[in-house]
């Protein structure tokens, strides 16, 4: 079983500043509790080709992520896909972002789960707790960016 969750939020800040924070990647932990550490390979601006290795902690556990970098359109779309082997994967993911004004910019994050293995038995759980949670991960991605 595979699924999608998504969140949604507007920014007080201009699309181009948005792009650019979120387009780094290291800057996940301060939005995202469970990515403990974030690394960019290789270093520089990020692009297509460009991979994040994280150790986040869910339900406990610690393991290892790495996420690839498949489409990067400034500053309105970035796309990845989990290239790490875990028992539950982001197999797609990306933020959507629209300028709703001068200094504000409307922001979609999306992932969509799938399980392997024992995952599948898990991923439903996965899913549940990342819908119940995407309004508060909207907020946190608003506050981090306002913030900067």
């Amino acid at each position: 079983m595979a699924g999608q969750f998504e969140a949604r939020t507007e920014i007080n800040r201009p699309v181009e500043e948005v792009f650019a924070f979120l387009a780094e990647g290291t800057n996940d932990p301060e939005f995202s509790p469970r990515v403990q550490k974030i690394t960019k390979s290789p270093q520089g601006p990020t692009a297509v080709g460009t991979v994040f290795t994280s150790t986040v902690k869910d339900a406990g556990m610690k393991t290892g992520r790495k996420f690839r970098i498949t489409a990067f359109e400034a500053p309105h779309r970035i796309r990845w896909t989990e290239i790490s082997k875990n028992v539950v994967t982001a197999d797609e993911g990306g933020y959507d972002l629209e300028s709703t004004g001068p200094a504000t910019t409307r922001v979609r994050i999306f992932n969509v789960l799938e399980g392997h293995g024992i995952g599948k038995l898990l991923v439903g759980f996965a899913l549940g707790a990342a819908r119940k949670d995407a309004p508060a991960f909207g907020q946190r991605i608003k506050a981090a960016v306002e913030g900067a």
